[in-house]
């Protein structure tokens, strides 16, 4: 029914008001309201039929002139404001989502279509914070399926071909080129941060599960930005032994941080290529330019300088060792052996340098220069910056499975230089030691049949 807006009745008029609304709470709070037969027939279902001639108690006295309605929630307010609402056409927007939520459960106890698919609409379009979102999971399966599905078009999961695009667009982000822009770098951290994400398998499953097909396409692409990231760094570490060799004092810090940047953006590669198990295609890289790297770290960080890029590639050294010690990449014994020696000596120093930081004895690292307050001012950040004890000891633990690999006298060079350098107390490879010594003394007896299977002329 429509009125003129002179005419038109007006909620809590009583001198108008032909019938009463008594909202009741659960626990007996209740709130009366003059409204008007009309009204509440017009805009609800629930009020047609209470105040109709079919309802059983519609010829009992008063019965059709007081209307109880029983509220679910202990709060009145959503009721009274979906009462308010069939009287006048404001937007419901002036209530928050919150409140919003509240009047749509109101709505479609009263059985309210117009104000329900307003709050709907609503819903559909204003912005939710975290906790909004599960309120209104709760809330909104009383609403109609077109409604339902429109107000949870947001929170449902994307398919697979826009999620690949963006994951490819994010990926590309993230291994591109640092920039000096600081809203570069801000993106870019973003990126990573958020891939790595899409791809943890923690309650819920990841995100992105790349199959043969289309996950062969996926993974072609990821390989081209991991080559372009590689081949940058290669450029770069020859680039910096260069310039140190020409002048090793020009533009230290610089060339520090772009170091920094490099291995951290390598490092979080090696997050993302083991949940994609493509470690194949850093692996054989990191081991052939194992020499490269480390030469460039020493150039670029001499002694406790910078202990975080030393960390750093720690975690990349003990990411492609576990991926060699697993299995997972397959490398002749040759360049096993190369990258065990270098990775044991680089490893070594730098557990030296990061417990001696710690410690606060920093007198070694500065070469005397004790009234260096810069030296001094590293050493303290330095102290800062520890080895995470799971990544040193899957890289001792991979150490050590890769060298009980290879031939026993490989082997025995190995482990002879590791116990002659004065870091040897360091990196913990005990186990191969056991393992080499117990093999070799019953090497004659175990394999004694090929004697027998192969004899000597």
């Amino acid at each position: 029914m429509m009125w003129a807006a002179s005419a038109r009745p007006k909620i809590g008029h009583r001198a108008t008001s032909d019938v009463v609304v008594r909202l009741r709470t659960p626990e007996g709070r209740d709130e009366w309201l003059y409204c008007h037969s009309a009204v509440l027939v017009a805009g609800s279902d629930y009020f047609a039929d209470r105040l109709s001639d079919a309802w059983p108690t519609c010829q009992i006295l008063d019965s059709r002139y007081c209307v109880e309605v029983r509220c679910p929630d202990l709060d009145l307010s959503s009721h009274v404001n979906a009462l308010r609402l069939l009287y006048v056409s404001e937007p419901v927007s002036r209530f928050g989502v919150r409140g919003v939520l509240g009047v749509l459960q109101a709505a479609v106890h009263l059985g309210c279509p117009r104000i329900a698919a307003a709050c709907a609409d609503y819903l559909e379009s204003a912005p939710w914070d975290e906790a909004d979102e599960e309120e209104i999971l709760a809330a909104v399966p009383c609403l109609p399926g077109a409604q339902y599905d429109r107000v949870l078009a947001r929170l449902r999961p994307a398919d697979p071909a826009p999620a690949t695009a963006i994951f490819l667009s994010a990926f590309r982000h993230a291994t591109a080129a640092s920039s000096s822009s600081a809203a570069s770098r801000e993106l870019k951290s973003a990126a990573q941060e958020q891939l790595e994400y899409m791809l943890t398998e923690d309650d819920d499953a990841p995100l992105l599960a790349f199959n043969a097909g289309d996950g062969d396409a996926v993974k072609s692409q990821v390989k081209d930005c991991v080559a372009g990231l590689l081949s940058r760094f290669s450029d770069f570490t020859s680039s910096a032994l260069a310039k140190q060799m020409e002048a090793p004092c020009s533009s230290e810090g610089e060339l520090q941080q772009e170091l920094y940047s490099f291995v951290s953006d390598i490092s979080w590669v090696c997050q993302v290529l083991g949940k994609l198990e493509m470690m194949k295609c850093l692996a054989a890289y990191w081991v052939g330019a194992s020499s490269d790297v480390v030469m460039a770290v020493e150039a670029a960080c001499p002694g406790s300088e910078c202990l975080k890029i030393r960390v750093k590639v720690i975690e990349i050294s003990a990411k492609v060792l576990e991926a060699v010690a697993f299995g997972n990449v397959v490398l002749p014994a040759e360049k096993r052996c190369h990258a065990v020696n270098v990775c044991i000596g680089f490893a070594g120093i730098t557990k030296h340098l990061v417990d001696q930081a710690n410690r606060g004895d920093d007198s070694e690292s500065h070469n005397g220069n004790n009234g260096d307050d810069g030296h001094h001012g590293d050493a303290e950040a330095a102290a800062k910056i520890g080895l995470d004890s799971e990544v040193w000891q899957g890289l001792e633990s991979a150490i050590t499975a890769i060298v009980m690999t290879l031939p026993s006298n490989t082997q025995a060079e190995i482990l002879s230089e590791w116990l002659q350098s004065k870091h040897a107390a360091f990196l913990d490879l005990t186990e191969a030691f056991d393992a080499w010594c117990y093999r070799s003394k019953v090497a004659r007896r175990r394999l004694s049949f090929l004697n027998n299977i192969n004899p000597t002329p």
